[in-house]
């Protein structure tokens, strides 16, 4: 993102007393409580007499003007600490932050509410559309849904002329140049897209508008179809737009995949996106990217050490060093907090995305050891414990410890890439079809103890892209599970010399799970052989008069399972070969890493 001083501050502040009340929620850690009193008493001094708060503007001596330049992010400011006010009196039960929240919200009403001309293109970067929804489900007030609704109308409600400069909105940098209920691409810089999208999404489940609800479809489509890394990250970078507007870190045209930025921001707002749409619509493949950005480009933000952190996810490093802040190491420190601030409240929160309920039962959305007490929609308590070392290991095992009185739902995912799940109820056996990318809907009366155990094979796959993504051409992804691997080859190892020689997968190679060691001690790496360019040369040789079966057609899917024929193991060139969880790179200095391998082929 670009004006970083305009926002870093605030915005900072706001996503870490947010961080603050999601942990106190669960822990009721007094400490916690008095260091938000302490924060909550900072920002309300800093707030004007008229409710306006947003110090890049107070602090500027002057030089900058409330609501004149929509690219200063005060909406943006705004927005977050609307929503960190929402969380903190949900945690707390205190009036004190949500007081300044409803002052600002005030504020806004009274100059945003009639749609001013000088205002339709504002809200340059529009989580105030989240905080407002945020700020009506704790108040009832309706004026906050309402306001919440218009700056999502006014999207493309004023076009600017064709160059126009994008920081006074109306292009397409914004999502500014065409009305969101009637956009067909997703455009633009990938923050401010996602976030206007979660946005939309929110106000949609409050009022059930169903022409936001279909924009908002055909937007996720787009994104998943020809724009998004297999990691689930999204925004390459700088160019222009289908409509000629210039863009940076922005969605690319379709199938423009250089996999060579993806802000931190960006991939959190895809799935922030997309765990709002599962929330509409109860449909898998929402859950799948959720599980696919959170055990990638999630979890590649931060580093091992948990205080480094990274503000591109690339899914390839060669030591060129493009954007500044496209880097191959994490940093400890920087001028720009957006994304570190996000990565904290997002981890805070996490345990929010696991489970839904509905009026018949609970979701069991995503994996990995935990505990849920909640209720359903009439009070009806619920209780389960999830057991397991997901996603190393394909074993989960759910017990219920709280169990209703009446029969409820366990709707159960099975993720997109698990062929032949097998689930068993108290030791007995589903014999039901279990398609990949659906809920098992599991309905009875449950008592407590009961068990549900679930596997999930995990065998090592092999990726390709669809062609018509020109970089990705002749190359495989490697994934287990929903875990994307990577090869890295860290310099201090020699790294520099192997890249020279050249690392390529042949396409039947063998890679197999073991144990990770050092700091993949918990992990699971991969180990086969590889080969160098001489042994590409003298594979494909070998191999190239073996016939190929006719591929498939490929569809709306952006990527699929690599078919591979049946061929000889490679001979010579060989070389011993590592392939780490790509969330883990970077974390043994400087080396060379790529997630897509090329091919002996």
């Amino acid at each position: 993102m670009r004006n970083t001083s305009a926002r870093t501050g605030a915005t900072a502040t706001a996503k870490w007393v947010e961080t603050l009340a999601h942990l106190y929620a669960t822990s009721r850690d007094p400490k916690l409580d008095v260091l938000m009193d302490t924060w909550v008493d900072a920002i309300a001094k800093s707030q004007q007499p008229d409710g306006y708060i947003s110090t890049n503007i107070q602090l500027s001596g002057g030089k900058k003007k409330p609501f004149v330049r929509p690219n200063l992010h005060e909406m943006y400011n705004m927005g977050h600490l609307l929503t960190a006010a929402s969380v903190h009196y949900r945690a707390t039960g205190k009036t004190n932050f949500l007081d300044v929240a409803r002052k600002l919200a005030d504020h806004l009403y009274a100059n945003f509410s009639e749609t001013d001309p000088a205002h339709t293109r504002f809200a340059w970067n529009p989580s105030q559309i989240m905080g407002f929804v945020d700020l009506y489900r704790v108040t009832n007030e309706k004026r906050y849904l309402e306001l919440a609704g218009i700056f999502v109308s006014n999207r493309g409600r004023a076009p600017a002329a064709k160059g126009a400069n994008h920081a006074f909105g109306g292009t397409d940098q914004t999502q500014d140049r065409v009305p969101l209920r009637a956009e067909t691409v997703a455009v633009g810089h990938a923050v401010t897209g996602t976030y206007l999208w979660c946005g939309a999404a929110d106000v949609c489940a409050e009022t059930g508008d169903r022409t936001v609800l279909e924009a908002l479809e055909r937007l996720w489509l787009d994104v998943t179809r020809c724009k998004m890394d297999v990691t689930g990250s999204v925004g390459y970078g700088h160019g222009t737009t289908v409509r000629g507007d210039a863009v940076h870190e922005a969605f690319g045209r379709p199938y423009q995949l250089p996999n060579r930025y993806n802000e931190t921001c960006s991939n959190i707002g895809n799935a922030m996106w997309s765990q709002r749409m599962l929330a509409l619509t109860g449909d898998a493949k929402y859950a799948d990217l959720v599980e696919t950005v959170l055990h990638n480009s999630f979890a590649s933000t931060f580093g091992l050490d948990g205080k480094s952190f990274f503000y591109c996810n690339p899914l390839k490093w060669d030591g060129e060093v493009g954007e500044h802040h496209h880097t191959g190491e994490r940093w400890t420190i920087h001028h720009c907090y957006c994304c570190p601030t996000n990565i904290i409240r997002t981890l805070a929160k996490l345990h929010a995305w696991f489970y839904g309920v509905s009026d018949d039962g609970v979701w069991v959305h995503q994996y990995g050891g935990s505990v849920l007490r909640t209720v359903l929609p009439d009070g009806t308590p619920v209780g389960l414990i999830q057991e397991t070392n997901y996603p190393w290991d394909s074993r989960i095992r759910i017990t219920v410890d709280a169990a209703p009185k009446r029969p409820i739902a366990l709707h159960i995912r099975i993720p997109n890439w698990a062929e032949r799940p097998f689930l068993k109820v108290n030791g007995a056996t589903r014999r039901k079809p279990m398609p990949p990318g659906t809920y098992v809907t599991l309905s009875r009366q449950w008592a407590k103890g009961d068990v549900i155990e679930m596997d999930l094979p995990m065998p090592v796959r092999l990726v390709e892209a669809n062609p018509k993504v020109e970089e990705l051409r002749g190359k495989v992804a490697v994934q287990r599970g929903p875990v994307v691997y990577c090869l890295e080859l860290p310099t201090k190892e020699g790294g520099a010399e192997a890249w020279k020689t050249g690392v390529f997968l042949p396409e039947n190679v063998k890679l197999t799970p073991r144990p990770g060691t050092g700091p993949f001690e918990g992990m699971t790496v991969l180990e086969g052989t590889a080969v160098t360019f001489k042994g590409r040369d003298a594979f494909v040789a070998r191999t190239r008069d073996i016939p190929t079966s006719e591929p498939a057609e490929w569809g709306g899917v952006l990527y699929r399972d690599f078919l591979p024929r049946a061929l000889p193991e490679a001979g010579e060139g060989t070389v011993s070969s590592q392939l780490i969880p790509y969330c883990a790179w970077a974390n043994r200095g400087l080396g060379f890493m790529e997630v897509w391998v090329p091919l002996a082929r």
